[in-house]
């Protein structure tokens, strides 16, 4: 049940948001181009990070990039 503390958790390591252009979902009101983010969790596919509405959102990674 580690999905009811990722807020409260460690961050693993800082990405920044590269682009929003997205072919399916609409990320562009959640993610900002240039923001960098704290990843609470990952998975092969996804990052789960704390996003501009200050809660926990998984987002593909291509739309990042690693500091």
């Amino acid at each position: 049940m580690i999905h009811l503390n990722w807020q409260e958790r460690e961050t693993v390591k800082m990405i920044e948001c590269i682009h929003t252009d997205a072919k399916k979902f609409v990320v562009s009101n959640k993610l900002t181009p240039g923001e960098q983010y704290h990843v609470k969790n990952e998975t092969d596919e996804f990052y789960f990070i704390i996003d501009n509405s200050g809660r926990i959102g998984g987002f593909y990674k291509d739309y990042f990039k690693e500091i």
